[in-house]
């Protein structure tokens, strides 16, 4: 690693254009992937390997014969490490790079007083609540510029209404927009409102009616009032959701209300973008991502696991069991009743991870075992990671306070010894009080600039701000030796 004394960051690798089309039709190869997660994380190549030769497995299943497509079960994934080492980050970014549905669940809240068997199922419909709204969202983008011009036509026809040869001439709204009609016949009183028109959609284009005040209808959230199921989560989310149908095919409350075109602007598209917009085909695309490319990460899934302490174990050890063999048929293969309709889980990739601190994956049940077969153990970060993670990658914290400080006109810099200097703290602190890995930096960078972030812009007129290993020992050193201090960095 060369020398960085004027604070100059080493730049995340750039994605190559290859990997961009890639991404863009989901073709991305093992080992694109291994690079595009780079750019986020440090280290960790036996995790990321793991989790892209699954992700490629998915694309390669979808091109097998329809006789064997259905027996290609995805390989589950065990990632094993203490916290702050990047098991999350990696499965979120992951998703994002698919394209898939994900939702995160820890599995201890499944332990949890009033914990009922069926709760378990609510990752599934937490996962397709994000599917739908990830395709909704990629059809209103779809429809948005044709929303537009149909706004427009609607706030057109509000402000100035188009006249046939039967109507009535228009009552002039803005003197300087209409051209006068005295003494028209009906004709030339459609075409004078026509070039009338014409030129208010032209300054509606140009913004210069935005706070302008119109009147319009608005409809209301709700049908005819509020209604409200109560009773267990798990027991009450099919009623909930066929009761939520029934109320939304029902005709909405419609009141007059005195809004800006802007706001109107806001109300009406949204009107526009929910008629064009097919939510059956919405609906049936979104469960098929979830079959199809759906991604849930469990985490803490060492906490449902217990040492074998003997024949007869008691207490928490068999709600922790009970938990286990209520998660199996849904990673196993199941069909979820959910309010869009039922989801089949047989093909859905699930990640878990865990410390293992105490328990080993060798305590959950034989069954639940079997359904994570891959199993990838994250390495401790070391001070060498966390310079790492303080400067290359895309996110990385330093880059961010940077950003965060140039609003202000404020140009911060680190020299190479400042930041070698907060990774052998964070490493230090980790190593004497309780290791949380990554999660560690924030907390150290947060008081190394805490007065510098209160004091800007008044007490620091200067355009450019140096952090250099000096500084860095002098605020920081005192915390890192003294271990009582050090307890309440959290």
């Amino acid at each position: 690693m060369s020398n960085n004394s004027e604070g100059e960051l080493p730049a995340a690798s750039p994605v190559s254009r290859a990997s961009r089309s890639a991404i863009a039709e989901g073709n991305l190869t093992p080992n694109q992937i291994v690079s595009l997660l780079d750019n986020y994380i440090i280290g960790q190549k036996d995790a990321k390997k793991s989790v892209a030769i699954a992700l490629r497995n998915r694309l390669r299943r979808q091109n097998v014969s329809d006789d064997l497509r259905d027996e290609i079960m995805p390989n589950n994934i065990i990632m094993i490490g203490p916290t702050g080492v990047g098991k999350t980050e990696i499965a979120r970014r992951l998703a994002k790079l698919a394209k898939a549905p994900f939702v995160k669940v820890e599995a201890s809240k499944f332990t949890e007083v009033g914990y009922v068997g069926r709760d378990v199922e609510s990752m599934i419909r937490d996962l397709v609540d994000q599917s739908v709204a990830m395709v909704k969202s990629e059809k209103t983008e779809e429809v948005k510029e044709k929303a537009v011009q149909l706004v427009e036509d609607r706030l057109l026809d509000i402000l100035l209404p188009p006249v046939t040869s039967g109507d009535e001439e228009p009552e002039q709204e803005d003197e300087k927009a209409l051209v006068p009609v005295e003494d028209a016949s009906a004709d030339q009183s459609a075409e004078i409102n026509r070039r009338s028109r014409q030129k208010m959609r032209e300054r509606l284009r140009s913004g210069k009616l935005e706070e302008r005040q119109i009147e319009m209808d608005v409809t209301s959230d709700s049908p005819g009032g509020m209604m409200q199921i109560l009773g267990p989560l798990g027991q009450m989310e099919e009623i909930g959701g066929i009761m939520q149908d029934l109320m939304s095919g029902l005709p909405r409350k419609r009141k007059k209300r005195r809004v800006t075109i802007a706001e109107a602007r806001k109300i009406l598209e949204n009107e526009e973008v929910q008629k064009l917009i097919d939510m059956d085909s919405v609906v049936k695309e979104a469960i098929n991502k979830v079959e199809q490319s759906g991604i849930v990460f469990i985490d803490e899934i060492d906490k449902i696991a217990s040492a074998s302490t003997g024949a007869g174990s008691k207490g928490p050890d068999v709600s922790r069991e009970g938990v286990q063999r209520d998660l199996l048929p849904i990673v196993e293969g199941s069909a979820v009743a959910t309010k869009y309709g039922i989801v089949k889980t047989d093909h859905v990739l699930f990640i878990a991870s865990g410390a293992f601190h105490v328990a080993k994956p060798s305590d959950l049940i034989p069954e639940l075992q079997g359904r994570f077969p891959i199993r990838v153990e994250l390495k401790s970060l070391t001070e060498e990671d966390f310079f790492l993670i303080l400067t290359q990658p895309n996110n990385a914290l330093i880059k961010q306070y940077t950003a965060l400080l140039a609003t202000e006109g404020v140009k911060l810099s680190f020299t190479d010894g400042a930041i070698r200097q907060i990774a052998r703290i964070a490493a230090r602190v980790n190593e004497t009080v309780e290791n949380i890995g990554a999660r560690r930096l924030h907390t150290i960078m947060t008081s190394l600039l805490e007065e510098l972030m209160f004091n800007i812009p008044e007490n620091y007129p200067d355009e450019h701000l140096e952090i250099d290993e000096d500084m860095v020992r002098d605020r920081l050193n005192h915390v890192a030796e003294d271990r009582d201090l050090s307890r309440y960095i959290l």
